[in-house]
């Protein structure tokens, strides 16, 4: 029988009185709430120890403790953890309607290997309108989540020293709320019967919203004034984590209520019998996979797939989401990254049969909701853009705007890629920019046009050539990899004369002094403003991505010419039928570009009001170019300085997103190119830039099953899971290329352009 714990018994009557009767009361009951109407409603589970429950009794575990005030575990320490996800073994499910409508709705009919289950369970909803955003962004994510509950669970056990007699796991109590007198029952991860310590662990950044108002009954109740109570998160708090924090601790006091950022990232396989079955997904990124029976696969691969095309896309995405994760227990996804940042930062060893480890970049949000769109486009770019750049011979990197030679704008094939098309137009764009600059009406442009040389009085220069060309890259080849750590383009700027006039009237003939002088002003004003643009600017992006796609691939061509790769027979085939020009730009004709720079480098693209000797004179400005690039590796000791964590944060990326420990900005994602099944069907159509937005519809169906918190293990998943082992590596050595790396000769022929600025004015009325 369980003893009655009175209010009156909680007095400061004698301290030796109070100690006794709670030593009695924990002895007997573990916990003070515990009261004969617990036992009328049924018996509670007492737990068990957190050892044994978790598999570690055997173990040379070391007892260890709690942070005693908010913490996050040291950078050092960051690392990830492996558990069994059963719905990735049909990751690659994509039927048709006529499969899906076919399945009907009683799913209970079929097994549990049988696709037509999930068919049949999306029939069952009407939240989303598309069978792949149903599996990808729900279903999968559902069927991992108590699994990973429990593997986390598990590791953090055994990381803090949850172990000894005194740690009991997965207790059940009530806690009652002292203002409305409603109890709550709570199953508690993990507690200390010695210390009063209450630990709570959650595999993501937020808590589970069912448990929530138990919680607050706890914070509020005198009852358990004796208990601490601590947040273990495995992900970055959400804004949902940081405000339950924050009430905890105004409930129950600053000094009772602690957070501890554990920083693990989760790890999703697919069960070992489905790992080449016939329905996993294989992705086209990076890989030379047919995206059928072969492809690349990766927590990468996992984020992007879940990533829209689009911000309305994302915000109605958003929307069912919160609709169908109801407690807040599915994983991080791709909210709160800026994936138009999406750029190559890492490619591993390409081992032949073994396929390529790699990582991308992209910038951190602050806001678990913003950005989360635009991932497939850009991985698509990127893995496009890396495979054209491995396929043509080099002869074939150039692209060529010159008023005189409209037969030579660019080699066709390169023409029939989106490589050759973002360099196209980045070299039409910067011109743009670089004359929008010279704007009078800004500041910037303003003292430009003020600084120039006059001639008979008015500002005067003529003919300008300029093109883009890469400052020396900072790379480290460590590993069998390669870091591409920062890769930053030059705009470069000369004076030149050409055949080719331009509409309008000659405004100067300056000398050569005059020229120099005026070359001057520009490299000074106008130059690093528009380099600064380009390194910078959505406008750029993809150009950027273009860039650094191919110092991967120069790296790949060097391996392989030592060793054979995947890659060999890709290599210098000029065949890049396989990455086309993709939607929206399937049509894009380079010609069409040609006449549209010819028209603006013969009649002008601005025309400025600019103050002179003789009035106000309309000066009318045009013209573009582009060009090489080189690369340097950075010193050993300078990359682990600058980059400490860089090895092991890749090696983490390609398994799943994770944050870049050496950047706060940044997250890290990737995967590995040598995925295989069996046959089945094929995961989503290449992306394109033009995805179609998911309309939410409808109210959730009956007896829809919402996620379940990882400490609530709920029955009826569809595969058991059993979490791997893990795996651990640590990095290499220096790889002996000299001041700069071998890919500054193969890669100064990349962005090969001939482009031109002519300057002309007309006179126009004087200023009044």
């Amino acid at each position: 029988m369980t003893p009655r714990i009175s209010r009156a018994s909680w007095r400061p009557i004698s301290t030796r009185v109070l100690a006794v009767a709670f030593a009695t009361a924990v002895a007997l009951t573990g916990l003070p709430s515990l009261t004969h109407t617990a036992e009328a409603a049924g018996p509670l589970k007492p737990g068990q120890r957190c050892d044994e429950l978790h598999g570690l009794a055997g173990d040379d575990i070391p007892v260890g403790g709690l942070p005693r005030y908010d913490a996050s575990r040291d950078k050092r320490l960051w690392d990830s953890y492996e558990y069994v996800n059963p719905g990735m073994a049909f990751d690659g499910l994509n039927p048709t309607d006529a499969e899906v409508k076919a399945a009907g709705k009683n799913y209970k009919q079929y097994t549990h290997n049988d696709p037509r289950r999930i068919y049949a369970r999306f029939n069952n909803q009407n939240k989303w309108k598309n069978f792949r955003d149903y599996l990808v962004k729900q279903y999968i994510p559902n069927q991992g989540n108590d699994p990973r509950g429990d593997a986390f669970e598990r590791k953090v056990v055994k990381d803090m020293g949850l172990v000894g007699p005194d740690w009991i796991c997965q207790k059940e109590v009530y806690f009652k709320d002292p203002q409305t007198g409603k109890r709550y029952k709570r199953v508690l991860d993990a507690y200390n019967k010695k210390t009063r310590e209450i630990v709570e662990i959650k595999a993501n950044g937020k808590p589970n919203r069912t448990q929530v108002p138990a919680d607050k009954a706890w914070a509020k109740n005198p009852g358990w004034k004796s208990y601490k109570y601590t947040m273990v998160f495995g992900e970055d708090q959400a804004g949902e984590g940081r405000n339950f924090i924050r009430t905890m601790k105004r409930l129950a006091g600053p000094d009772r209520v602690r957070e501890y950022n554990f920083h693990s990232d989760q790890v999703p396989r697919a069960p070992k019998w489905a790992e080449k079955g016939p329905y996993r997904a294989n992705y086209p990124y990076m890989s030379t996979g047919n995206g059928a029976n072969s492809g690349s696969r990766g927590g990468g691969n996992n984020i992007i797939s879940q990533s829209p095309n689009t911000a309305k896309a994302w915000k109605e995405q958003q929307g069912i989401i919160r609709s169908v994760d109801r407690n807040g227990s599915f994983p991080k996804g791709p909210g709160g990254v800026d994936f138009t940042t999406l750029d190559l930062s890492y490619v591993g060893t390409p081992v032949k049969g073994q396929g390529l480890n790699y990582a991308f970049t992209a910038k951190k949000l602050p806001d678990e909701n913003a950005g989360g769109w635009g991932a497939q486009p850009n991985a698509q770019l990127i893995s496009d853009a890396f495979f054209t750049w491995l396929a043509l011979t080099p002869d074939k990197f150039w692209v060529n705007l010159n008023p005189d030679q409209p037969d030579r704008v660019m080699d066709s094939k390169f023409a029939s890629t989106d490589a050759g098309r973002v360099l196209l137009e980045a070299d039409l764009r910067m011109k743009h920019d670089f004359f929008k600059a010279m704007d009078p009406q800004t500041d910037l442009g303003k003292r430009f046009w003020a600084a120039l040389p006059r001639v008979d009085g008015r500002p005067c220069f003529t003919g300008i050539r300029n093109w883009i060309e890469p400052k020396t890259a900072q790379v480290r080849e460590q590993d069998g990899g390669i870091y591409i750590l920062d890769a930053p383009l030059r705009l470069q700027s000369t004076p030149q004369d050409f055949t080719t006039q331009p509409g309008g009237e000659a405004i100067c003939n300056p000398t050569k002094a005059e020229r120099r002088q005026a070359q001057a002003v520009i490299d000074r004003m106008i130059v690093p403003d528009v380099e600064k643009t380009i390194n910078t600017a959505p406008q750029y992006a993809d150009l950027r991505r273009v860039y650094t796609a191919r110092v991967a691939a120069e790296w790949i061509r060097q391996q392989d010419a030592r060793h054979p790769t995947d890659y060999h027979t890709l290599i210098n085939s000029n065949d890049v039928k396989r990455w086309p020009l993709r939607a929206p730009n399937q049509h894009w004709d380079k010609d069409a570009l040609f006449r549209k720079y010819r028209e603006i480098f013969t009649k002008g693209e601005f025309k400025y009001n600019v103050d002179t000797a003789q009035g106000v004179m309309v000066y009318i400005v045009g013209g573009v170019d582009f060009s090489k690039q080189p690369k340097r590796n950075i010193p050993k000791a300078v990359f682990r300085t600058q980059h400490h964590y860089a090895p092991r944060t890749a090696k983490i990326a390609v398994d799943a997103m994770t944050d870049d420990a050496d950047n706060d900005t940044a997250v890290m994602l990737g995967g590995n190119s040598d995925g295989k099944s069996a046959g089945g069907t094929t995961p989503t159509p290449a992306p394109t830039h033009t995805g179609t937005p998911t309309t939410p519809a409808g109210t959730p169906p009956p007896g829809h099953r919402p996620s379940h918190a990882p400490t609530s293990p709920a029955p009826g998943h569809d595969q058991p899971s059993t979490p791997p082992g893990k795996n651990d590596n640590d990095g290499g050595g220096l790889a002996d290329t000299g001041a700069q790396v071998g890919l500054v000769a193969a890669i100064a022929a990349v962005l090969l352009v001939a482009g031109f600025l002519l300057f002309r004015a007309k006179r126009r009325r004087p200023q009044d």
